[in-house]
């Protein structure tokens, strides 16, 4: 409470003096009710996130899911448990991942059942291709054929993706690198490793050892000599493969990561390949949650990088 004392001068001199009591307003922070308001905010605010999270949870859950269907078609199923709408969602997500199992396991036999029946024409057409007298027109209609049976027997893996049936453990990745450079040196190749001796990851070791040994493998025959290097991050492990060789161009770095695709200018049947092994790589690589790109060097020479996250395999 306060007091109002005030005086006023009226028309005829004299002095008209006042005073009032006046109700002072308690500012609203320090009323009693505003710890209660407070407190009902907070706790109105608390269920609201509780809310949006346990709504959002079942979108967080499916995009994991399809992001697994999307590097491994035998990932595992979705959890039906929860409520009816997510328990229906789940189920059917899973059904399409059965027809997509399905559709993938029909195509496969079926190319494995071609794959069967052309070797048997191959193989007679080889024995005849024995009776050519020229041994210059032999010799070419033999390595025809022998591209061929390459050929079938390379898109047969590729379709098969056997990767994927390995399942994933845990591995050393800088020993796998190692290794690799320590088989190709073996065989006379210029083949090397930098990088620190132990690197934990998980992953598919054969399908990994598969795809590194092919970027050493195109090093050394493009290139003359690879050069493998691997650095650690927070969450990820890179790995680079370099060569001396001529590099490529840049339209052409993504490009050879199709199926069958190949530069004539480097690649031919002397130097061997059927345009997969880039495409098998990636497959492995895609499989792991990583990423695999093509670049060439300043100096001179072409760099491909592997990506793979520490926790690489699902």
């Amino acid at each position: 409470m306060k007091l109002l004392v005030g005086s006023f001068r009226l028309d005829d001199a004299s002095w008209l003096n006042f005073g009032a009591v006046v109700a002072t307003v308690q500012p609203f922070w320090q009323t009693e009710l505003f710890p209660l308001i407070v407190a009902t905010t907070v706790l109105i605010l608390m269920i609201s996130l509780w809310a949006v999270n346990r709504a959002a949870q079942p979108l967080a859950m499916f995009a994991d899911a399809a992001e697994r269907l999307g590097r491994d078609v035998n990932a595992p199923p979705l959890s039906t448990q929860g409520p009816l709408e997510v328990e229906r969602a789940a189920g059917a997500f899973n059904h399409m991942q059965e027809r997509l199992q399905q559709f993938v396991r029909q195509r496969t036999q079926m190319l494995a059942a071609m794959s069967h029946d052309l070797r048997t024409p191959l193989t007679r057409m080889k024995l005849r291709a024995e009776l050519i007298e020229d041994e210059e027109q032999q010799r070419k209609m033999i390595a025809d054929l022998d591209e061929m049976q390459a050929m079938i027997e390379v898109a047969l893996s590729f379709a098969r993706d056997e990767s994927a049936i390995e399942p994933p453990a845990a591995l050393d990745l800088a020993v796998l690198l190692q290794t690799v450079c320590e088989e190709a040196a073996d065989t006379g190749a210029d083949a090397d490793y930098a990088g620190p001796a132990h690197a934990e990851c998980v992953g598919r070791p054969a399908a990994l050892k598969r795809a590194f040994a092919n970027l050493v493998d195109n090093a050394l025959k493009y290139g003359g000599r690879a050069r493998v290097t691997l650095a650690a991050t927070a969450t990820s492990l890179v790995v680079s493969v370099d060569d001396d060789g001529p590099g490529l161009p840049e339209g052409e770095l993504e490009r050879v990561f199709e199926p069958f695709y190949r530069l004539e200018t480097s690649r031919s049947r002397e130097t061997g390949g059927v345009g997969l092994g880039l495409s098998l790589l990636r497959a492995a690589i895609d499989a792991h949650g990583g990423r695999v790109f093509l670049a060439n060097r300043p100096s001179g020479g072409l760099r491909a990088t592997v990506v793979l996250p520490t926790g690489a395999a699902a």
